[in-house]
């Protein structure tokens, strides 16, 4: 797929360290919950790509960041259609009870930072700029919606330019 060198969406990544394993009886309303609210983030206006572990319909199984850490890591057209899903929909009665299952994190736990459309960043990519805005704070490069950078703005800092390596939509 190749896309306009303007052409940009907002990439997102959010980890999750469990309290008890996936299979654990405390977990189950989390998990009941996982296959209605991916559904929701596929249909959602501006939704454009989340992480799945090949043959599953999540990215539970994946765990890059440890043993105990969950990731979610998707790709949305706007900042807005990103707010709106998470926040304005069944979505955030899943964060509401996110303590029920998961430990508070200290350092940040959630970055977002801009793809070239097209692109689909890896967990290795997400998890480096996790660890940028861990160490030097918001940037253009790696930032949060407290935070938030304009497309443009990413685009305007050299060596922090979006992401620009198409890659096969999954």
């Amino acid at each position: 797929m190749t896309a306009s060198p303007h052409a940009l969406h907002l990439a997102q990544l959010n980890v999750a360290t469990l309290l008890h394993p996936l299979d654990d009886p405390r977990v189950k309303p989390f998990v009941d919950l996982l296959d209605p609210v991916n559904a929701a983030a596929d249909d959602a206006p501006g939704f454009v790509w989340r992480l799945v572990e090949e043959g599953a319909a999540d990215a539970t199984g994946l765990r890059p960041a440890g043993e105990d850490v969950i990731v979610n890591l998707s790709v949305w057209e706007t900042r807005e259609a990103l707010w709106d899903f998470a926040y304005r929909s069944g979505h955030l009665e899943a964060m509401r009870r996110r303590r029920e299952w998961f430990q508070r994190h200290v350092e940040a736990h959630l970055v977002l930072w801009w793809v070239t459309a097209g692109h689909r960043p890896t967990a290795g990519e997400a998890l480096e700029r996790l660890a940028a805005l861990r160490a030097h704070g918001p940037s253009p490069r790696a930032f949060t919606f407290a935070s938030f950078h304009a497309a443009d703005e990413a685009v305007r800092h050299a060596g922090e330019a979006p992401s620009t390596t198409p890659t096969a939509n999954r």
